[in-house]
C-alpha cells in the first residue's frame, strides 16, 4: 500500500530542479573595465589562443590558458565545442600538474570545469581527456582557491547523467569519482574554518554524490557521507542547509535498507523540525526526506511519527503553495498506510478533515494522493476509525472523482467505497443513502460500462453486493464485516461527539 516517489524523482530528473542543478559554469562577477577587456579576449583567434597555451613561456603559457578560461565564463554561450574541437583539452589537463605554476593550474581548472558543466558528451570530452585523477590530486593542494576549483570540477563530472550505452547502467561517472577515492578528500573540507563559498561547493557535490538510486551510491558510500550530512544539517546557511537535505531525501529514496541507514545516523530528530522553517525551499526538502522515510516499513515510519511530525501537518495542508500541499497529503497517505495505532495518530492530530478538504477542492494532483490517503485508511483502520472517516463526510467528495479520466484514481475510490460499505454494519442503509443522494450510485452503475476491466469489475460487483434489488428485499444478503478483520477496537481513540451519521 505504500508508494514511493517514482514519477516525482522522473519529474525532478528532467526539470533539472532549480533548487539545486546538476552542472554549474563557474562567472565571475567583473566590473565594467573587465567586461571590456573580455570582449577583446573574445575577438581573439582560438588558435593563437590555443598557440599561446601551449607555449613553453609561463608568462605566455597563462595567458593562453586564462584568455580560454575568459572565453568559457564570459559568454552567455560559451564556445565549449569549439574549444574542444581547437585541441586545448590536453593542453588544459597538462598544464593541472604544473605544481610550480599554481595559477596556471588555477586557470586550467576553471576552464576545464566550465566545459564540463556542458552537455553530457562535453563531460565526456574532460573525463577521456584523463582530467579526473588530476582533480583528485589537486584537492590535496596547499592553495585553496585550487583545492575549490577541483571540487567544483568533479562535482560537474559527479553530476552528469551520462549512461553507459552498451549496459544501460548508470550514473557511470559517478561512479567512476568515487572508486577512483573522491569521499574521504572532499569530506576532509568540511570543518570550522572553511570559507563559506567553498563549503557551499562541497555540500553541493555530496548532493551529487547521492542523486540517482538506479543504482544506488555504495553502501560504503552512503556510510562515509552521513555523518558529514548530521553535521551540515545544522548548519545556520540557507543555501547549504538545502543541499543537505535534498541529500538526505535521495538517500532516503533509495529503499528501505537505505532508509534505515539515515535512521541509524540519528538525523531524524533534527530533519523533523525543519518542516516549518522559514525557507519554503528547506520546508520542501525535508518533506521530501521524511515522506520518503515513511514509504518504508511500520517502524520505520513510527520513527518520524515518534518526533511529533504529524503536528507539523496542519500547517503544510494549509501551505498557499499546493506543491506542499500535495506533498504532505502525499506523506499521510503512507502513514494511512501503516498499522492502526498511525491510522489513530493521524485522526487524533485533527487531520482527516484537511485532507477530506483537498479531496473536495484541492487541484487535481492533491485530490488523487488526498483518494490514496483515505482509501488506505479504508483497508488498514478499524471500523471505529472507518466509521469517524464516513462522519466526516467522505462519501459525496470520493464519489465527485469517478467521473475523473484517470483510472487509478477511479480504482482507488471503489476500493474505498467497497470497503466502507463492507464495514457500514447497522449504518448500512444511511451511507448507501449517502452515495445515492450525491449520484454516486449512478456514477457506479455507468462504471460498469467501462473500457478497464478491474473498473467494470468493482463497479459491478459493488451495484450487486448492495444495491440490488435482492439486496433491498433482504437485508440478510448483504456481505458480513469480518469480525476477525474489522472487530471494533475498544482502546481507539473516539471524537467526543461519537459518531452521527
Amino acid at each position: 500500500m505504500r508508494r514511493r516517489r517514482n514519477e516525482v524523482t522522473v519529474e525532478l530528473r528532467k526539470n533539472k530542479r532549480e533548487e539545486s542543478l546538476l552542472k554549474r559554469r563557474n562567472v565571475p562577477i567583473t566590473n565594467p573595465e573587465e567586461e571590456e577587456a573580455d570582449k577583446t579576449v573574445n575577438q581573439c583567434n582560438l588558435e593563437t589562443i590555443v598557440q599561446k597555451a601551449r607555449s613553453t613561456d609561463p608568462a605566455e603559457q597563462l595567458a593562453g590558458v586564462q584568455a580560454a578560461r575568459k572565453l568559457l565564463s564570459s559568454d552567455q554561450n560559451p564556445p565549449i565545442d569549439n574549444l574542444i574541437n581547437s585541441g586545448i583539452l590536453p593542453i588544459l589537463v597538462h598544464c593541472l600538474k604544473q605544481a610550480e605554476i599554481p595559477a596556471l593550474q588555477f586557470e586550467a581548472a576553471w576552464a576545464l570545469t566550465n566545459i564540463a558543466s556542458g552537455t553530457s558528451v562535453q563531460t565526456q570530452a574532460v573525463v577521456s581527456s584523463g582530467a579526473v585523477p588530476l582533480f583528485l590530486e589537486l584537492l590535496l593542494s596547499p592553495h585553496q582557491n585550487v583545492c575549490e576549483q577541483a571540487v567544483w570540477a568533479l562535482g560537474n563530472i559527479i553530476g552528469s547523467e551520462e549512461i553507459d550505452v552498451c549496459t544501460g547502467d548508470g550514473p557511470v561517472l559517478r561512479d567512476y569519482v568515487i572508486q577512483l577515492g573522491v569521499v574521504q578528500p572532499l569530506l576532509s573540507f568540511i570543518k570550522p574554518d572553511i570559507p563559506l563559498n567553498f563549503l557551499r561547493n562541497v555540500t553541493w557535490v555530496i548532493v551529487n554524490l547521492c542523486r540517482n538510486k538506479d543504482p544506488p551510491p555504495p553502501t560504503d558510500t552512503i556510510r562515509e557521507i552521513l555523518p558529514a550530512l548530521c553535521l551540515l544539517i545544522n548548519h545556520v546557511d540557507t543555501s547549504i542547509l538545502v543541499d543537505t537535505v535534498w541529500a538526505l531525501s535521495y538517500l532516503t529514496d533509495g529503499g528501505n535498507e537505505q532508509i534505515q541507514l539515515v535512521i541509524d545516523s540519528g538525523v531524524v530528530p533534527h530533519l523533523v523540525p525543519l518542516l516549518s522553517h522559514k525557507e519554503v525551499k528547506v520546508q520542501t526538502a525535508a518533506l521530501r526526506a521524511v515522506g520518503n522515510i515513511v514509504t518504508g516499513t511500520d517502524e520505520q515510519t513510527q520513527v518520524v511519527l515518534n518526533y511529533d511530525a504529524l503536528n507539523y501537518f496542519p500547517s503544510l495542508l494549509n501551505h498557499p503553495k499546493e506543491k506542499i500541499n500535495k506533498e504532505a497529503v502525499w506523506f499521510l497517505s503512507n502513514v494511512t498506510a501503516g498499522n492502526q495505532q498511525q491510522v489513530q495518530a493521524v485522526i487524533d492530530a485533527g487531520l482527516i478533515p484537511l485532507i477530506i478538504h483537498h479531496l473536495n477542492r484541492g487541484e487535481f494532483q492533491t485530490q488523487k494522493e488526498a483518494a490514496w490517503a483515505l482509501s488506505n485508511l479504508t483497508i488498514s483502520g478499524t471500523r471505529a476509525q472507518v466509521a469517524y472517516l464516513v462522519s466526516q463526510k467522505v462519501v459525496a467528495p470520493m464519489c465527485n472523482l469517478l467521473t475523473v479520466r484517470d483510472t487509478q484514481v477511479v480504482q482507488v475510490v471503489l476500493d474505498a467505497l467497497n470497503n466502507i460499505l463492507k464495514m457500514a454494519g447497522s449504518q448500512f442503509y444511511t451511507i448507501a443513502a449517502q452515495i445515492e443522494e450525491c449520484g454516486g450510485v449512478d456514477k457506479i452503475e455507468a462504471l460498469q460500462n467501462h473500457e478497464n476491466e478491474e473498473i467494470y469489475k468493482q463497479a459491478y460487483e459493488i451495484i450487486d453486493n448492495y444495491f440490488s434489488d435482492d439486496v433491498d428485499e433482504d437485508p440478510s444478503l448483504l456481505p458480513q464485516c469480518s469480525e476477525q478483520r474489522y472487530q471494533f477496537d475498544p482502546n481507539a481513540s473516539i471524537p467526543a461527539d461519537g459518531f452521527k451519521f
